[in-house]
């Protein structure tokens, strides 16, 4: 179940068609489809998709996002497998007619060379623009040197030309392009190395020139916003430029307009407007037809939907119930979005906004169906607690009611923990359904998902704690949630797991090497070699070390001393070490080197790694196979058998005894 209802929901967006009928887009990843995803459309109660092997998927960034976009009236994706833009022609009646995607750009001299995402079209002219990432130039200098990738903006022609003008140039990553409603300026934003997007950007605005004759150009550029985390910058209907920025600490909207005049639209100290654009189009506001802004407002990794008329902040729909909002789209009085809450999956909603209050929503794609009754399920409380004098939270669940057993057991036998460290580091969990939790929690472990400091959802200060600390305060807030929540008496603490994936893999293993408070460690495509992670990644996050640990080679002492391949003769637990064969972001060299240096060490683990997987198991049988063998290895280190027939991972050591 937690593979095929591991349905991805995202990228809301809401137009009309031609008959002037309310028209639903947004894409599902689909693991039983081989991580395929689907582009869905609702219209007037009927929906149509993308058919196979069409997948609307852009590898820009590696992280991609922004892969699809509704133009006037037509719809745009970037494919997956040659990573050209198409067209479906006439939108929601070309795909519910079964017609089929013609391309608008050339195909690449080199195999998926040529990548685009984040697209708007011209509101009058035959041309669209978007962020193109060049991979020509890279050679055998790696991400990290000459050799990387370059991203630009660029006007690309739907005329059937082919034809492709660059826009804007120059700085190493560039994101958002957003035509004004009358098409006469262009705004985007740009960041240099060693800036991640939720460091600091530059929101620039420009005239934008050009015509059925002219080819399309940038004036004179302004600089709108800069020197702060500046994310989400699009036009309203009245020609303003509204952006989120965290110059107060919180990410908040503000405001530009090119006929002069400038302002702040929300001032929230508790809560946030904004998420790091770990992918393009994380834009958490959108515009009813009147003007009004529906906004997502992030407070403690939960979100809440809100409506902004003036500077009236005004909270509506279900506030008493944990939800997380992965995209919104507004159109005339309506707004879709795609909404997940703590005992459902992700759906997609189409609702109606009247004076604040949401209207009957209507449920425009249902939730994967839960096959098990409420009693497999655990809902999470938010605990804060204390590590080294910082207030740091997580979100606990006990085990299910069903995976618990019966209430005498329980009083006997404290359960055991799971923490998890989530990826990024900067991101957050929150607080809604997640299977993977669940298949721990129905099987008797407790979990607690911690936000480290780092995550964001609580304010810029919360998410700068990590800077130069990663791999060292990371650990001790995970260390510090378990000792917790063994002191209150919910977890027992001589039965203590830890597991996580990407970032979480290296809070994992350094977890493992710096505590004895774990007795096993589960890495999915973990760091285990900064210094490796530095010099072999892609370009997005070539230099992401310098603000988390150091800039390297200066910094090379540090990245050595925080690195898990060099200290593993100090892992104190086994591990199970699990990676995808075609991982660019943490490539497989950081997993077969940790695993041979346990082997080395003659510490106990196994190893899978997954044909074809990239950066996190998009494959059903994948996601079935990695979390039965971590049931398997938890199984054999605190001595209990799994229910399932479950095959052992055939490279293992140490963990065939009773």
């Amino acid at each position: 179940m937690v593979a095929a209802g591991g349905t991805r929901l995202s990228g809301p967006a809401a137009g009309a068609n031609a008959a002037g009928q309310d028209s639903i887009w947004w894409l599902e990843g689909r693991p039983t489809e081989g991580g395929r995803s689907v582009l869905v459309c609702a219209v007037d109660g009927d929906r149509y998709e993308l058919a196979a092997p069409w997948s609307a998927r852009t590898a820009v960034h590696e992280y991609g996002g922004g892969a699809f976009w509704l133009g006037r009236s037509d719809v745009y994706f970037t494919n997956w497998v040659d990573q050209r833009i198409y067209r479906i022609a006439g939108g929601s009646a070309g795909l519910a007619g079964g017609t089929n995607p013609e391309p608008i750009t050339a195909e690449s001299p080199i195999e998926r060379a040529w990548r685009y995402a984040d697209g708007r079209e011209h509101p009058t002219q035959d041309y669209l623009v978007c962020v193109f990432e060049n991979h020509d130039s890279v050679d055998a200098a790696g991400p990290s040197g000459a050799g990387e990738p370059t991203n630009t903006i660029v006007a690309v022609s739907t005329n059937g030309s082919g034809d492709r003008h660059t826009l804007v140039e120059g700085p190493d990553f560039v994101s958002t392009p957003r035509i004004s409603p009358d098409g006469r300026w262009l705004s985007w934003i740009q960041w240099d190395h060693p800036n991640m997007p939720w460091n600091e950007t530059t929101l620039y605005a420009a005239p934008l020139f050009g015509g059925p004759s002219e080819s399309p150009r940038v004036g004179n550029r302004q600089v709108v916003a800069e020197g702060n985390a500046i994310h989400g910058a699009n036009w309203t209907s009245d020609g303003r430029l509204v952006y989120s920025t965290d110059a107060n600490g919180y990410w908040n909207l503000a405001w530009w307009s090119p006929t002069g005049g400038a302002g702040q639209l929300t001032s929230l100290t508790d809560g946030e407007i904004g998420y790091p654009s770990w992918g393009f189009g994380t834009q958490q506001w959108t515009e009813l037809g009147d003007g009004r802004l529906v906004v997502v407002v992030t407070r403690e990794a939960s979100d809440s939907l809100a409506v902004l008329s003036g500077d009236d902040l005004t909270f509506w729909g279900d506030q008493s119930s944990a939800m997380t909002v992965v995209g919104l789209s507004g159109c005339g009085e309506k707004v879709a979005a795609t909404v997940a809450r703590t005992s459902e999956l992700p759906e997609v909603l189409w609702m109606g906004v009247d004076s604040s209050t949401v209207a009957a929503a209507q449920t425009i794609r249902p939730a994967d169906a839960i096959a098990v009754g409420d009693e497999w399920l655990s809902a999470p409380s938010s605990i804060w607690f204390d590590s080294d004098g910082r207030s740091t939270q997580c979100f606990f669940y006990p085990p299910s009611a069903a995976g618990a057993g019966d209430a005498a057991s329980v009083d006997v036998e404290l359960p055991p923990l799971i923490v998890l460290g989530h990826g990024g580091p900067t991101g957050h969990s929150g607080p809604d359904l997640h299977l993977r939790v669940q298949f721990w929690t129905s099987r008797g472990f407790a979990v607690a998902d911690v936000n480290y400091g780092g995550s964001t959802g609580f304010g810029t200060e919360y998410r700068a704690r990590l800077d130069g600390k990663w791999g060292v305060l990371d650990v001790d807030d995970c260390v510090a949630a378990a000792r917790h929540l063994a002191a209150a008496g919910l977890v027992d603490g001589a039965r203590m797991a830890i597991r996580g994936g990407s970032a979480g893999g290296l809070t994992v293993m350094n977890a493992l090497i710096t505590s004895d408070q774990f007795r096993a460690g589960t890495s999915l495509y973990g760091v285990a070699d900064l210094a490796a992670l530095a010099t072999d990644t892609h370009k997005f996050e070539s230099r992401y070390l310098d603000r988390l640990v150091g800039p390297y080679p200066e910094a090379a002492d540090v990245y050595a001393q925080r690195s898990p391949i060099n200290h593993a003769e100090k892992l104190s637990a086994p591990m199970l070490v699990l990676q995808g064969s075609e991982d660019a972001v943490v490539p497989p060299q950081q997993s077969r080197g940790i695993v041979a240096a346990l082997a080395e060490q003659g510490i106990a683990h196994a190893y899978i790694e997954f044909d074809g997987e990239q950066h996190g198991f998009r494959q059903a049988d994948n996601i079935v196979r990695a979390l039965e063998a971590e049931l398997w290895f938890y199984g054999r280190v605190f001595g209990f058998e799994p229910a399932d027939d479950i095959e052992p991972p055939e490279q293992r050591q140490g963990l065939d005894g009773p």
